[in-house]
């Protein structure tokens, strides 16, 4: 009976997908350790270190599938080994003679760690597809609301007029880095190892090096160039890499579940048929999907935070760091994908109710213009004293519930040096969205990464 969320029916779609389930199943993780034995014995009958046949022998039984799971997971209870009885089983599928082979050389970190860095590998794939695809629709919005005028807000109240696909162009940029950061991060992050029981190499022979190489190049991974048993670096700036991927989808969940609060209603996600808000509450439509992107990333960080503490390593390698990945980094990898499958479906699906924007700018009565109007007297009054006039201005108008524009007309100094046509300029959003539009073009043209 499944305990975790991300194996119960009723919630695994919450927590991951099918496709990484795949990835980071027990049986895709065995096949990760046969593939290492299946390309060890490949690379070491092409160097002459063991029989051809006996190489032969072993990749062809390599298949998870000739592994009985229950027995194997038995035997690990009993031996007190994680690896061992896989290999057990392996060898008494091959020949008496060919089976004495496998595993020939190795040490189980080797075979792990390695295995690991194959699902990283396969994971990889599907975490640039589907960045890709969240920043699509990114930009799909950027273009659509280049000009989609809404209140700006700094310290959660309305400050300067924006529009959406600002809004949007700005969380774009901050994808593409983290796409990059995935580029540049590859090379250091799937890289294998064949290094032995203290990372000296001593029990492959003198072509330990060469037989690395070899069999790295057979399963696709890089080579190091020294042990990395226990440096931890590599899996754990990959596990925070994930954490800030995360961290940028949580803030654009976050936005999108508070621009959907019955006060704002400037976006709503898609809704189905059949979808309920509340067990007792018949009317609801609640923002699911953005509440749970804005929450997914806080497991994700903790789990990343896990992997720090397993860079701190006792002397060669040891088991109680070690083994704190096997939960933490498949966790961190789930999450992640998860919230990119699930930003994509929330973007392809959003509402952006333009006039809802535009009628929220109206709550401040114009007073969120105060910035322009001062900017643009400064030239006439000088920035101080221009500043000076609007602050008293605004702070009689806001007590007085006066509009922006009469508090300006009933200020002394104001009323005389603004007609009726300058304030009416002075007070309109659309007049004052600075870069907006260039700065949607600009990030759009710069997102080369999507094509």
């Amino acid at each position: 009976m499944p305990v975790s969320v991300f194996d119960m029916q009723s919630l695994q779609h919450l927590w991951g997908t099918d496709e990484l389930r795949a990835i980071f199943g027990e049986e895709a993780r065995i096949q990760k350790w046969l593939d290492f034995e299946a390309a060890l014995a490949a690379a070491q009958a092409e160097l002459g270190i063991i029989p051809k046949a006996a190489a032969d022998d072993i990749a062809a039984h390599s298949q998870v599938g000739d592994i009985d799971i229950t027995a194997m997971s038995a035997e690990i209870r009993r031996i007190k080994h994680s690896l061992v009885p896989v290999l057990k089983q392996l060898q008494a599928q091959c020949s008496k003679e060919n089976g004495e082979w496998v595993h020939y050389g190795a040490t189980t970190q080797d075979v792990v760690d390695t295995g690991v860095a194959l699902q990283l590998k396969d994971f990889h794939a599907v975490v640039l597809r589907d960045m890709k695809a969240v920043g699509k629709e990114l930009a799909r919005l950027a273009v659509a609301h280049r000009d989609t005028i809404m209140a700006g807000r700094t310290h959660g109240v309305q400050a300067l007029p924006i529009t959406f696909g600002h809004k949007c162009a700005l969380w774009l940029d901050e994808l593409g880095r983290h796409h990059e950061r995935l580029l540049q991060a590859a090379p250091r992050v799937l890289v294998g190892m064949l290094a032995g029981a203290v990372g000296s190499q001593a029990s492959l022979g003198p072509q330990a090096a060469k037989l690395e190489r070899l069999m790295l190049d057979k399963l696709g991974l890089g080579t190091p160039a020294i042990s990395w048993a226990p440096a931890r670096d590599r899996f754990t700036e990959y596990a925070n890499l994930l954490a800030m991927i995360g961290s940028t989808l949580s803030k654009i969940g976050n936005e999108l579940f508070n621009m959907q609060r019955n006060e704002f209603g400037e976006v709503e996600e898609g809704f189905s048929d059949g979808k309920l808000g509340s067990s007792t509450m018949p009317h609801k439509r609640n923002p699911t999907s953005a509440e749970n992107l804005a929450g997914l990333s806080r497991p994700l960080r903790y789990n990343a935070a896990m992997m720090v503490e397993g860079m701190v390593q006792e002397s060669e390698r040891d088991g109680i760091a070690w083994k704190m990945e096997w939960k933490a980094l498949p966790e961190c990898c789930m999450i992640a994908g998860a919230m990119l499958f699930q930003a994509k479906n929330l973007l392809a699906g959003l509402k952006v109710n333009a006039d809802v924007m535009a009628a929220n700018l109206d709550k401040m009565r114009g007073y969120l213009l105060s910035e322009r109007v001062m900017l643009e007297l400064s030239a006439r009054l000088g920035k101080q004293t221009a500043h000076e006039w609007i602050y008293e201005a605004s702070m009689h108008g806001i007590t007085a519930k006066l509009t922006f524009a009469d508090a300006m007309r009933q200020h002394t100094g104001l009323g005389k040096l603004l007609t009726d046509d300058e304030i009416r300029d002075l007070t309109d959003p659309a007049g004052y969205l600075g870069e907006c539009g260039a700065s949607v073009d600009r990030v759009v043209a710069q997102a080369t990464w999507l094509a």
